[in-house]
This record gives C-alpha cells, sequence and structure tokens, in this order.
C-alpha cells in the first residue's frame, strides 16, 4: 500500500509499505481521509521535545505513519470485535492515517454520520472532540468566548456553544470572520482590527499564547478559561510552560483555569455523530490534498492560513 512513511522526525516521503493486520479489538481499514491538525505537525517534527518524553518516541516516531484523524470503509476485523463489520463506514482516530490502509482499536471509533463526506467525517474527531470536552459545563444563556474561532477546534467551539444556547463570541483574522459568522457565532471580532472586550462565562482559548492575566480578566471573576492549546517557538515545551502554570495558579485564583486533556474515545465521536445529524454541527473543511502532496497539507496548517478544517484525501 501507499503510505506517507516517517523513520526520524524532520522527515517523510511518500513510500511502499505492506497492508496492516488488525489485532485483537481492532479492525483494518481502507482510509478515504485523514484529518491534519497542529498535533500533527508536532509529531512529524518532534517538536516541542516534550512530547518525545511524554512517550511519544524519544529517538524517533513511535509509529511509521503519521496522522491520526482518520475515516474509511472496514475491510476486516480483527479477534474479539462484534460492534462493526466488513463495510461499515467509521471516523475517529488512529496511529497511521496518512496511508491506503491503517488499523484502529474499536474504542477509537464512530459510525460515520449519516449525510457526510468522509472528508468531513475526518475533519471531525480530534478538533470537533476537544471542543465538546471543552465546553461541557456551558449552559443555556451563558456567554462564551471563542478565541481562534476560525480554526479548527474552534469552528467546533462556535456550533457546539451555540447549540447548548449559549451567546457566542468567535476571536480570528480578518480572513475567517465569514466563516465564523456562518457557524453562528452572534458576535465576531477580528483580531487584527480590535481586540475583544467584555466578561464571559466561559473563555475557550484555541489558537494564539495569550497571557493568564488577559485570559482571566475576560472570564470575569467567578468564568472559566478552558486552554486547548499554546503555540510558541520554543523548543523544550512549545506553549506547554502556559498550560503547566495555569494548574500551579489555579488553586489561587477565583476563576478556574482548565489545562484541557482531550480523550480520543468512540463515546465521544458518537456525540458528535449525533450533533451532526441532528443538524447542530457541520464540520467545516477548508482544503483538501491528495496523499501524494499530505506533507504540503502538514505545512499549510502550520502556516495557520486555513479556515477550518485541513484534509488528506486518499
Amino acid at each position: 500500500m501507499k503510505a506517507v512513511v516517517q523513520r526520524r522526525y524532520g522527515s517523510a516521503e511518500l513510500g511502499d509499505l505492506d497492508v496492516p493486520v488488525p489485532g485483537r479489538g481492532e479492525v483494518l481499514l481502507e482510509v478515504r481521509a485523514a484529518g491534519v491538525d497542529m498535533g500533527t505537525w508536532h509529531l512529524l517534527t518532534g517538536r516541542p521535545y516534550l512530547l518525545r518524553v511524554i512517550g511519544f518516541g524519544f529517538r524517533g516516531p513511535r509509529s511509521p505513519v503519521p496522522g491520526r484523524d482518520v475515516s474509511g470503509v472496514v475491510a476486516a476485523v480483527g479477534p474479539g470485535v462484534t460492534a462493526f463489520a466488513a463495510g461499515d463506514e467509521v471516523f475517529g482516530t488512529c496511529d497511521g492515517a496518512f496511508a491506503e490502509y491503517t488499523v484502529a482499536p474499536v474504542t477509537r471509533l464512530a459510525r460515520k454520520p449519516a449525510g457526510l463526506s468522509f472528508a468531513e467525517a475526518a475533519a471531525m474527531p480530534i478538533s470537533g472532540g476537544t471542543a465538546l470536552q471543552g465546553l461541557r459545563t456551558v449552559q443555556a444563556g451563558q456567554r462564551v468566548l471563542v478565541l481562534g474561532a476560525g480554526g479548527g477546534v474552534g469552528s467546533y467551539g462556535v456550533q457546539i456553544a451555540r447549540s447548548l444556547g449559549a451567546h457566542v463570541t468567535g476571536v480570528c483574522s480578518t480572513g475567517k470572520v465569514e466563516l465564523v459568522r456562518s457557524l453562528g457565532a452572534h458576535e465576531v471580532v477580528d483580531y487584527t482590527v480590535a481586540d475583544f472586550t467584555g466578561t464571559y462565562d466561559l473563555v475557550l482559548d484555541c489558537g494564539g499564547h495569550r497571557s493568564l492575566s488577559r485570559l482571566r480578566a475576560a472570564a470575569g471573576r467567578h468564568g472559566t478559561v478552558v486552554l486547548v492549546g499554546s503555540e510558541t517557538s520554543g523548543p523544550l515545551l512549545g506553549g506547554f510552560d502556559r498550560a503547566l502554570r495555569a494548574m500551579a495558579l489555579n488553586p489561587f485564583v477565583p476563576q478556574k483555569l482548565v489545562a484541557l486533556t482531550s480523550a480520543e474515545r468512540g463515546d465521544v465521536f458518537e456525540e458528535l455523530r449525533v450533533l451532526v445529524e441532528d443538524g447542530h454541527v457541520r464540520p467545516a473543511v477548508g482544503r483538501t490534498f491528495p496523499l501524494p502532496e499530505a506533507l504540503d497539507a502538514v505545512e499549510h496548517v502550520y502556516s495557520r492560513r486555513s479556515a477550518g478544517k485541513v484534509v488528506v484525501t486518499i
């Protein structure tokens, strides 16, 4: 099969590999599409170095094939699998989505939402699941601020918060204003023109590296700040330092500071499927790239020019 093959950090190319064999509790997927996010870039480059220490491969990548968001068709099932059968259309996460075939644990899969393309389904698992888990505490009538509203997690954050009955303000760059407005944000702030103002019950921070003091001010006296990610050029921590500082500061401030670690589970993806089929969420796919151009897709995400999710089609 054709696959993007990565033997060491910082280098990958299209090559040939044997079709993998599903083990117990796994299925073999004929991959139709793979989502791309900043996490893909981090695992390709091995930066920040903290990723290597926490289990993604110290000397080289743990998985020889990058890519984690996936959608496709079940080609075969491994021992003990009863939840899916050959021919089922599914989406979820795996290790090695940039390939014509991959294996995935059934615990990280759900059935593909009816009416979605494979590209749209592949855009959902990590970004949509992260937004869903970051907004668990939102109640109807609350005010929610989504920073990075035009990106992968943010585009879902706007829609999910809106579906929960919140008043949603989305913050993004000029080129993403119309997208964020189309996703249902009540207010859209172009941060290149003016910064956001006011206070909010929950701040979902999906982009940039704003200071904790600025985020706490936006959350008012008793609001919640959910840190999804932070990007800096630091080779060691690369933005993780802000999450660490938030956890240390949390017991001493009136706001609740959450450094979100999202779970990749089939039940979370099933919740996303229901939201899609009920008409509350629609994946915002910005650009698609064919498998031979997968590395260009990763660089496009790294450039931060993408509006919505970037997807590799197979």
